[in-house]
């Protein structure tokens, strides 16, 4: 009995230090994605635990396929929210009695983002969040439509994994970058991986194959793997910052405004 009282009070004072603000639900956030779409609504001081991926300082509460059941007990979350990877099984485990568990999309288009910002504000009790959601929906078509792609041909591409891979045509930034003016020109659904004994071996092979005139690579400074590609190849080739495309959330607004700046390079052919 002595031990039982010591470990709950133990978890009491664990979720107290690192609670949330009284008037704002204690969340946890499974993925960086998510925590990024939370920070857009304001909601940054009520996530009291994030995975292992997330360079959030909160405690961790382990990953998208294997969440820390044990951890996000140990928080107390009212609301714990993680993307469709994670089974159903695996959330309805995961989540504390009494708090609300939710899956989340937001890989296959921009709707989707917007439905993630509307399901949180609702279950976060935001009153004003379809007005929020209207404004998102605004201010990407907008700046989406300020760049002319000209109908250039393209590849979406990184190497943030380890191998490169191309993003296909059910991809969030297939979706952002045809509403930009571009074509692309990747015929996989989802995610093409470029390595031996995939169906493209080499990423010169899928250039030769598919004919794009233009190459976005998505980078990130922190990460090595992701300037493995360089091919071999007269194309232009413009780099972009992959903390700005490759979360589907809303910084992909300043994606968008780093695109625009960069729209001379394709201009000027």
């Amino acid at each position: 009995m002595r031990h039982l009282l010591l470990a709950l009070a133990l978890s009491l004072f664990t979720a107290a230090a690192s609670g949330a603000p009284h008037d704002c639900p204690r969340i946890v956030s499974q993925s960086p994605y998510i925590t990024k779409t939370l920070q857009w609504l304001g909601l940054e001081p009520c996530i009291v635990g994030v995975s292992r991926y997330d360079s959030l300082d909160r405690p961790h509460t382990g990953g998208i396929l294997d969440p820390d059941a044990a951890a996000i007990h140990t928080l107390a979350p009212d609301l714990l929210f993680t993307s469709d990877w994670t089974t159903a099984e695996k959330l309805a485990a995961a989540t504390p009695p009494g708090a609300r568990g939710f899956r989340l999309g937001g890989f296959e288009s921009m709707a989707q983002i917007e439905d993630n910002l509307r399901l949180i504000g609702h279950a976060a009790g935001m009153g004003d969040i379809e007005q929020r959601v209207s404004a998102f929906h605004r201010r990407w078509q907008e700046q989406a439509a300020a760049i002319n792609g000209h109908g250039k041909k393209i590849l979406l591409l990184s190497a943030c994994s380890g191998t490169p891979y191309a993003f296909g045509r059910k991809r969030w930034l297939s979706d952002l970058f045809s509403h930009a003016g571009f074509v692309n020109v990747e015929t996989a659904a989802t995610i093409r991986h470029i390595k031996p004994g995939e169906e493209v071996a080499t990423l010169n092979e899928l250039i030769d194959t598919l004919q794009p005139e233009l190459l976005f690579v998505f980078e990130r400074t922190q990460s090595r793997q992701c300037a493995l590609i360089m091919p071999q190849t007269p194309l232009q080739i413009v780099h972009l910052d992959g903390e700005k495309f490759l979360h589907p959330a809303p910084v992909l607004l300043e994606g968008l405004a780093e695109l625009q700046q960069q729209q001379h390079l394709w201009n000027r052919r």
